[in-house]
């Protein structure tokens, strides 16, 4: 299941970090991603195979760097669009020596806000 990328950013992990900065195929995601799309359209501009797409796509999830929204068409049917989840990111050393991580997020809008708010109270009914 995806992260919440905008959960506390203590449960941000360097290495899922790093990680996924690091795969070639999620940089060129991340290059290509300049407003919300599906997988089929980032498909379409990648050039990265089905397969493996989805894969990178979930990996840039799970690492909090892509946020997946739902589009719920006319004809009935929905799909997943991708949208970039951050403005910066920051890595350091702690007192320890290892890795920190800073993750700048963009300003979420009331709407966002207010459906966070009421998936929380319908969770605890």
């Amino acid at each position: 299941m995806a992260r919440d990328p905008h959960a506390s950013e203590s449960e941000l992990s360097a290495e899922e970090i790093c990680g996924a900065l690091d795969d070639p195929d999620c940089r060129t995601i991340l290059r290509h991603l300049e407003e919300p799309m599906t997988a089929a359209q980032l498909n379409e501009i990648c050039a990265i195979p089905q397969s493996t797409l989805y894969r990178k796509l979930e990996l840039l999830t799970e690492a909090s760097l892509l946020e997946e929204s739902t589009e719920i068409r006319a004809d009935g049917h929905h799909a997943s669009k991708y949208s970039i989840a951050f403005t910066e990111i920051t890595i350091g050393l702690d007192a320890d020596r290892s890795l920190t991580v800073t993750v700048d997020r963009p300003a979420r809008t009331t709407d966002e806000r207010v459906a966070d708010l009421w998936s929380e109270v319908r969770e605890e009914l």
